[in-house]
């Protein structure tokens, strides 16, 4: 009789808290354990719903399960984020027999790996989605990203980021496939995701490299794809000894030269995106944790790319330490240089006059486009009023507007009070960084491969590639091609 009570009182609890929610203009995710708990490791098996009608419609939890309705395995993720109440999850979409399933979540492009991340510290929701945003917009591959409404076992669990995780994939890192008997020839030097990163979480094999950090440790580069359990030792020497040879040649007397120096090793643009983008949102993560890295086959041009993105929650001045929460200064000179990994590398390419003034350029190239504040700001505003009903229900969830959660620097009372202080701490920053790069050589800068960024018709329309029809190529970073493929 107890337990029948018991069971009783727990299913009302559930629909109680289910019934406080249900409509959303997000996707709604609803997860059920089937009884089991979600733990840091292993993976559980339960099913998984979404309910997603498209964008500007509303969806109810009693709807169509029109998103997904199927197996997943599902773990906690993350490292220090793991202790507060609003956990983020890795999850893989499963079929009924167990092995992957590869499909297409609110939009995005098939795969079976994905991040269902959760913001708690960052009250604005949205300081990882503006910045894969940002990266998308200068040319460069960024985990894909789509708000949701999350229910776990009937618990409203509030506003979540479902997002790709990073691996290699045809629409994620578009690098070769290494499988374990390509030992030899072009085969061999691609392709390989490499990152610097704490050895939580998803931390995993590494080598030390045979130079230090600017703080004087020995540096640590960890294995990402693939992982060094199941790399062959060929493939193991041939990443790090790349490494190897990059830094040598960084790090001597003739690194400046343009055939035979650092360029000979590294996409040169990839690093200045990045350094831009680590220094706009000062995070204090960047150089040292969630830094990812990838080199193609040398079919393929074989140099080491910085990216993608990844894990920028604490940056845009979210962060009482490091200086993260200061709009002056250049995170790169070393508020973190205590913690952990900060390569020589940047510090060392400033030394080259060619790739100092290159970044210039490229600094204002980006700032009259991409990176205006108009464009900043309207994108964060279009959030904001995206997830005007959806942030209520969030915070009503987790009642953490006004408190402080480690590592606040700013504690806004209200939703709003949080994406002014983020659109005013952008503006600050976007000034102090106007003022302390000087204005490009536009004769002196490394010439870059365009980057091909989008195919549009005509109309203006984006389009694929298609025969017998004028079609415009526009390339980062800002050229315009026309062409016409006759067949």
């Amino acid at each position: 009789m107890r337990k029948i009570l018991l069971f009783s009182l727990f299913s009302l609890y559930q629909l109680i808290a289910f019934s406080q929610f249900s409509i959303s203009e997000l996707p709604i995710v609803l997860i059920s354990t089937n009884g089991q708990t979600i733990q840091d490791d292993p993976r559980i098996v339960c099913d998984m719903r979404i309910i997603d009608n498209g964008f500007g419609n509303i969806n109810s939890v009693n709807g169509p399960f029109t998103g997904y309705n199927g197996k997943i395995s599902i773990e906690y993720r993350g490292s220090s984020s793991q202790s507060f109440p609003k956990k983020a999850y890795a999850l893989e979409t499963q079929d009924n027999l167990g092995y992957n399933n590869n499909v297409s979540l609110l939009g995005m492009p098939v795969e079976n790996d994905w991040i269902l991340y959760a913001p708690y510290s960052d009250k604005s929701l949205m300081r990882n989605v503006l910045t894969f945003y940002l990266g998308n917009k200068i040319g460069r591959y960024s985990p894909r990203t789509k708000f949701c409404e999350l229910v776990v076992n009937g618990d409203y669990r509030g506003v979540y980021i479902l997002m790709e995780k990073i691996k290699r994939d045809k629409d994620r890192v578009d690098i070769a496939k290494l499988d374990y008997d390509d030992i030899d020839g072009d085969s061999l030097t691609g392709g390989y995701i490499v990152k610097l990163d704490k050895y939580t979480g998803s931390g995993g094999g590494y080598w030390l490299s045979n130079y230090n950090t600017i703080a004087g440790d020995r540096l640590r580069i960890q294995y990402h794809y693939p992982e060094a359990d199941v790399m062959s030792n060929e493939q193991r020497s041939y990443i790090e000894n790349f490494m190897h040879d990059f830094e040598y040649t960084l790090n001597s007397s003739i690194f400046e030269n343009y055939s035979s120096g650092y360029s000979k090793y590294i996409d040169v643009l990839s690093f200045i995106d990045f350094y831009i983008i680590n220094e706009l949102s000062r995070n204090i993560d960047g150089y040292r944790l969630s830094t990812y890295m990838y080199k193609d086959k040398d079919s393929k041009g074989g140099k080491l790319t910085m990216g993608p993105l990844w894990d920028y929650n604490l940056a845009f001045g979210n962060a009482f330490y490091c200086d993260g929460w200061n709009v002056i200064g250049w995170q790169q000179d070393g508020a973190c240089f205590d913690l952990a990994e900060v390569p020589f590398w940047f510090e060392r390419l400033l030394q080259d006059t060619l790739y100092q003034n290159s970044l210039k350029c490229r600094w204002q190239y980006l700032r009259e486009r991409s990176l205006h504040q108009d464009s900043i700001f309207n994108f964060i505003d279009s959030i904001a009023l995206y997830l005007d009903d959806a942030q209520q229900r969030n915070f009503q969830r987790w009642d953490i507007l006004g408190s402080y959660i480690w590592p606040n620097y700013y504690i806004g009372n209200t939703y709003q009070d949080e994406i002014y202080f983020l659109k005013s701490w952008i503006s600050e920053r976007l000034i102090w960084m106007d003022d302390n790069i000087p204005s490009c050589n536009s004769s002196e800068y490394i010439t870059f491969n365009p980057q091909l960024a989008y195919i549009i018709d005509v109309l203006g329309r984006k389009t694929k590639e298609v025969k017998n029809a004028p079609l415009f190529y526009i390339y980062y970073p800002g050229k315009v091609e026309k062409r016409i493929i006759i067949e």
